[in-house]
């Protein structure tokens, strides 16, 4: 038997037989006995628990939680993995030299049906994205370790609208991949507080000899979606926006990701949402734009003159050409 087979086969054997000592082990797969204590090394290297005990009950074995936690994956776990990576690989997973590997390893412990039906379902899934920066592989890399080790980062940090960048230390708290964009939500020692950074927008990232705790129970997702979704507990301070238009306009408003969660009622050709003003003045006009005639603002008044500010500007901006 190959290397890989022998391996499987110690692993296999210690599962079901508790433990063994090397002898057994050697007469079972007929190979010898120093290079039982090879594969086990190497065994070992992989991160798989080996125990070894000395003296006359003693052997090697599998530490107890391995034992209960099945060696093979299944038909549809393998099938379920590789359709999470290639939704990780599109999205700019940092680590997809190393999810590569792993994908690779697991088709090669699997058995020669097993392959021919994942390879079946692999071909007849894709995943369409917008294509991601392979620049940010070692940005996000540093980031995600920094999460997981505590460590202070020194950044130099760009906000765009042609506005210098800063120097600050951040404390990164976690990682976000939202609409094809990556950011760290980390505290900003600068402006001492919690804040949300595009990953893309780093300039430069160096890690300091500082180290901080993330605060306990901390989500990086709850604080990211709260700073852009509108605050259902409290509506009364919101702003409400009603349209009206097509029904096919009207329903891809409803299911928007921003309108989504403002909405408060809606009808075949109306729908009301209760939105932070901020977003209806900076965010829905250039969304009613691309639904030109289709969409019509009810209220509020100041949506409507933000929409005759901008359609102006652009007939003005294409007049002089």
């Amino acid at each position: 038997m190959s290397k890989a087979d022998n391996m499987l086969s110690i692993l296999w054997l210690l599962k079901t037989r508790k433990r063994m000592t090397a002898k057994q082990l050697a007469e079972e797969l007929e190979i010898s006995i120093r290079t039982v204590y090879r594969y086990i090394d190497a065994l070992c290297a992989s991160g798989v628990p080996i125990i070894s005990d000395s003296g006359h009950n003693g052997g090697y074995s599998l530490l107890h939680q391995f034992t209960e936690t099945p060696l093979i994956f299944d038909l549809e776990e393998q099938k379920a993995l590789m359709h999470a990576a290639i939704f990780a690989q599109e999205a700019g997973y940092p680590f997809g030299d190393t999810l590569h590997k792993a994908i690779n390893k697991l088709k090669l412990y699997t058995n020669q049906h097993q392959l021919a039906e994942i390879n079946r379902h692999v071909i007849g899934f894709d995943v369409i994205i917008p294509p991601s920066d392979s620049s940010l592989k070692n940005v996000l890399q540093e980031l995600e370790v920094s999460v997981a080790n505590g460590y202070t980062l020194f950044i130099e940090y760009y906000k765009g609208k042609e506005v210098p960048s800063t120097a600050r230390h951040i404390d990164p708290y976690g990682l976000v991949y939202w609409k094809g964009k990556w950011y760290t939500v980390a505290y900003c020692h600068l402006r001492r507080e919690i804040r949300s950074f595009r990953a893309d927008r780093i300039r430069s990232m160096s890690r300091t000899t500082a180290l901080f705790q993330r605060p306990l129970e901390f989500s990086a997702r709850r604080f990211f979606l709260k700073n852009i979704l509108p605050d259902a507990d409290n509506r009364e301070q919101l702003t409400s926006l009603r349209i009206r238009g097509k029904q096919r306009a009207i329903a891809d408003m409803c299911e928007h990701w921003l309108l989504g969660h403002g909405l408060v009622e809606r009808s075949m050709d109306e729908a009301h949402f209760k939105l932070d003003e901020q977003a209806i003045l900076f965010y829905v006009p250039y969304l009613l734009l691309s639904y030109g005639k289709s969409i019509q603002v009810l209220e509020p008044l100041v949506l409507k003159e933000k929409m005759i500010t901008i359609t102006s500007e652009l007939l003005n901006y294409y007049q002089t050409f």
